[in-house]
């Protein structure tokens, strides 16, 4: 099927703290809405059948609870698709951003996913009703072709979204399409917890995602377009992710991915929005064919590993090793996990690679449970430099990571010169091992590595 996604550089307030009327929080987001409506026709045009834009695309971020109110629709949740708000706009008040995007799917006949904010009155015996007597909700909403309202979904991982509630149960949101039938539908911060995204996705044994976000890109290891293609790996689905740009804010980073493939946009340098339009293959079965060869095992006290040291990562302290040579095999250790690496450099450059690994809790923007094996191109020469961001590399690299995992949800990272992706040769389990291997990155290596969730320790 053909699939589109929007990255977005949102018209902002100007001061979202202040308070203003619904008219002017209307007018703002309308300047947003006509960007959409040229996207969406542009799409059309080139054959798409579903579109997704962002999360705050259309009204922005940085709220209060009471500043943002005068953005919010209301928008009956459920979406048993029986309301169609372009043909009935005098259903239901303040539905005038729904009913915009609902027109636009309907003159363009295309399916569309949009992120926005909305409001539902909430009683005064309900003991979760905040006092101001309302819920608002991060929402994204399906629409089919014809405009009607398919599935909406309310975000249940909020970061640092002090405008906004989370829904008292998780939603399981998903809707239908004729072109690739099921699509699940969560939200940026989500993709890093069980509930609901992992537990959607098994559940109802989705194949298709679609992933409005607004994500703040932090390398080595959480770089947008990095792990949204590690989802799609780790649970085979397909994910169209559209994430804002705000290069200032550190956030880029969109694409259309498939298990084996991606479509991406990674752009820190340039201003204004950028749409892509792919055409993917529907999954139906589960690809099997990433196990085909198994890595050697390193006998246990062969490799002489060099002193480790340790250093700062993702606001984590890694224990690291240096990756010294043109070859060999080194591996480190913390608490019950032990990582093991083989490696063999194409030429000998002069960029410093360390293997590290993390195992326990990231309690930095958010607290989860994290274990993590990760060869990284050093900042510099010296020790104190891994971890850091770093963007460009020319080593080329033959490697073979792996680790004994206790989790088993592993996001396969590999993110190469430029932020661009790389895809591993095989990659699974084999001796209670997990394991990546790669014959030569196509470009230098800025990250390979085995981000392991363990949801329960969380």
């Amino acid at each position: 099927y053909v699939a589109a996604v929007y990255e977005h550089e949102s018209i902002l307030s100007p001061s979202p703290a202040a308070l203003v009327g619904r008219r002017s929080a209307l007018e703002l987001m309308g300047r947003n809405l006509d960007v959409y409506e040229q996207q969406v026709l542009a799409a059309a045009r080139q054959g798409a059948q579903i579109i997704v834009f962002p999360e705050d695309g259309i009204h922005g971020f940085n709220f209060t609870r009471s500043s943002i109110y005068p953005y919010l629709d209301f928008v009956p949740h459920s979406g048993s698709g029986k309301w169609n708000p372009c043909r009935e706009p005098y259903l239901f008040n303040d539905t005038e951003v729904v009913q915009c995007l609902s027109c636009m799917a309907l003159k363009n006949k295309i399916f569309l996913v949009a992120n926005l904010g909305t409001k539902q009155p909430c009683e005064r015996t309900d003991p979760r009703c905040p006092a101001d007597g309302r819920y608002q909700f991060n929402t994204n909403v399906a629409l089919a072709a014809d405009g009607t309202l398919l599935a909406t979904y309310r975000k249940h991982n909020l970061y640092f979204e002090y405008a906004f509630d989370t829904p008292p149960e998780p939603d399981y949101a998903f809707f239908d399409t004729p072109f690739a039938g099921k699509f699940g539908m969560f939200t940026c911060f989500d993709i890093l917890f069980f509930e609901p995204a992992v537990n959607l996705v098994r559940q109802y044994n989705l194949k298709q995602i679609v992933y409005p976000t607004a994500w703040m890109n932090q390398l080595p290891l959480l770089s947008a377009v990095e792990f949204q293609q590690a989802f799609a790996t780790a649970f085979n689905v397909n994910i169209l992710a559209a994430n804002i740009h705000h290069p200032t804010l550190g956030m880029t980073g969109s694409g259309i991915y498939t298990p084996v493939k991606s479509f991406i946009y990674h752009n820190m340098e340039s201003y204004g929005g950028k749409l892509i339009v792919a055409e993917i293959p529907v999954i139906t079965t589960d690809y099997k064919t990433n196990l085909e060869k198994t890595p050697g095992r390193v006998e246990k006290g062969k490799e002489q590993s060099p002193p480790s040291f340790y250093a700062e990562m993702m606001y984590d302290n890694f224990t690291f090793v240096p990756v010294w040579g043109e070859k060999g095999e080194v591996r480190v250790c913390a608490n019950t996990l032990c990582c093991y690496l083989n490696y063999q450099r194409a030429v000998l450059t002069d960029e410093l690679y360390a293997l590290g690994v993390f195992d326990g809790l990231h309690t930095v923007h958010g607290t989860y449970y994290v274990q993590a094996c990760a060869l990284v191109k050093c900042g510099g020469l010296s020790f104190s430099t891994c971890g850091q961001e770093v963007t460009d590399a020319t080593t080329l690299i033959d490697f073979q990571l792996w680790a004994n995992m206790s989790t088993p949800y592993i996001f396969p990272l590999l993110l190469t010169s430029g932020i661009t992706l790389d895809f591993a040769d095989h990659m699974g389990w084999k001796n209670n091992l997990y394991f990546l291997s790669k014959n030569r990155t196509s470009s230098g290596l800025l990250t390979a590595a085995l981000y392991g969730r363990w949801y329960e320790k969380d």
